[in-house]
């Protein structure tokens, strides 16, 4: 149901402050248990071309500097969060009101809003068939259907070790 109700909003910063602001949103999320209220507060990047005597150079560049993009449930509580954030200069809307994102103004920016329909659920056994974890399998331990990933335990230098996988890289195992 939480999933339902949320919506990407745009937060304006201090220039520069882009990162700072996704740290201090993240940290507070976990602080305060609000998890289920704020999913994810992302900064966009994208690949450009520099151009340094003569020299070409492929670099991530922030596609909006000073601003942040916040998958929320827009609440009192949620809103003051974010509102008071240090490097938070205010949502994007007219006056005060915060404006969500529609599904085609997301679109361009690589966050598909569709609910992608899966064929596995908590506890199936599942291979990853692409990314870093690529011929790995575990046992889903937990969904983020709106983050469209998937958790699995991976056994790292001895111990097991959560890992986030996004639905397009695993396949159920049969």
């Amino acid at each position: 149901m939480a999933e339902e109700e949320a919506s990407w909003y745009v937060v304006h910063t201090y220039s520069g402050y882009e990162n700072k602001v996704k740290a201090n949103i993240e940290k507070t999320i976990e602080n305060r248990h609000l998890e289920d209220q704020i999913l994810e507060v992302r900064v966009p990047l994208e690949e450009v071309t520099e151009v340094k005597n003569g020299v070409h150079k492929q670099v991530m560049r922030k596609m909006f500097p000073g601003y942040v993009l916040i998958h929320m449930i827009m609440n009192d509580d949620t809103w003051y969060v974010v509102r008071n954030t240090r490097g938070v200069t205010g949502f994007v809307g007219p006056g005060s009101k915060p404006v969500p994102l529609s599904d085609i103004e997301m679109r361009p920016l690589g966050i598909k809003t569709e609910n992608i329909v899966v064929d596995f659920a908590e506890g199936d056994p599942i291979v990853v068939i692409g990314g870093v974890w690529k011929d790995t399998t575990g046992v889903i331990t937990a969904m983020n259907h709106s983050k469209q990933t998937v958790t699995i335990n991976v056994e790292l230098f001895g111990r097991e070790t959560p890992v986030e996988v996004s639905f397009a890289d695993v396949k159920r195992m049969y």
